[in-house]
């Protein structure tokens, strides 16, 4: 029994080298450019693949009337993530919920496998457990961020956008630009730091509970751990990011309104009628 549900040492993923030993280093980490984490890769890849059979196998029963007991729940995660879109972001900004869903869904499932016992092979780990992994989720998220605040606000208003708090006057709020930046700039770091350190600790705390209780007992609490940490901490987790990613499309629309304000002071809509100049008086 200790040994189906012990696990390997949490630690650092070995690169696998695909053309050599390039790095860059960027002095406060080195960055491999030129390497894969073949582990985690692995691991990614069994996440995505249960996600994509768990999607289309729920698709392929849609009918009407009554729907599944996984069909509800995944109506109801779509439906919950369609309102959360409405409200943080806009009405029309529907490409944000497939993107937001399925992060949602993806995280989940790398989650939930960890409760199965996963040290049998060096290949196959908690995918969430790699740095590399959370943070290229963040980063694309983030880009994607960028790209929508370009296109709604435009570049002029995108870069508007870095001098917050806009009710202020222009010498202070040019103040705030170099911390606008930088919080723009923490995003992903902070996303990708919070999914990647609640995995890795839950990971830490199973080895632990193998490695230090006697093989009798140590069974007892580590499958007590994993209920707690691989389904509320997992579940908990999935939403966090998936929530955050709503909240950063939201946040690129600040703004808007004034960029629209400051439009129509020099364009009058076309519900209002143009100004008229006063009449001559002849005399």
């Amino acid at each position: 029994m200790r040994l189906f549900l012990a696990e390997a040492a949490p630690g650092s993923h070995p690169l696998t080298p695909i053309c050599g030993d390039q790095s860059l280093n960027l002095l406060v980490i080195k960055f491999y450019y030129c390497a894969i984490t073949l582990d985690t890769l692995v691991s990614s890849a069994i996440a995505i693949t249960l996600t994509l059979v768990l999607a289309f196998a729920v698709a392929s029963r849609l009918r009407p009337g009554v729907p599944g007991k996984l069909q509800m729940v995944l109506e109801f995660l779509v439906s919950y993530t369609r309102g959360l879109v409405r409200e943080s972001v806009a009405e029309d900004a529907t490409f944000v919920i497939p993107l937001a869903a399925t992060i949602g869904m993806y995280i989940l499932i790398a989650n939930w496998i960890d409760f199965f016992p996963l040290g049998f092979s060096p290949l196959i780990k908690p995918a969430n457990s790699d740095l590399n992994q959370t943070l290229a989720m963040a980063l694309v998220v983030i880009l994607l961020v960028q790209g929508y605040s370009i296109r709604v606000l435009g570049l002029r208003g995108y870069l508007r956008r870095f001098t917050r708090p806009f009710e202020m006057h222009w010498v202070v709020r040019a103040l705030f630009v170099p911390l606008n930046v930088l919080e723009e700039i923490v995003k992903p770091v902070t996303l990708s730091l919070r999914l990647f350190g609640n995995i890795f600790a839950g990971l830490l705390m199973v080895y632990l509970l193998t490695t230090l209780l006697p093989a009798v007992v140590s069974w007892v609490p580590l499958v007590a751990w994993k209920l707690f940490d691989v389904f509320f901490v997992g579940t908990i987790q999935a939403f966090i990011f998936m929530l955050l990613t709503i909240i950063y499309f939201g946040h690129a629309r600040e703004g808007l309104h004034e960029e629209e304000e400051a439009h129509g002071r020099h364009a009058p809509s076309a519900g209002e009628a143009a100004p008229t100049s006063a009449p001559v008086t002849q005399h």
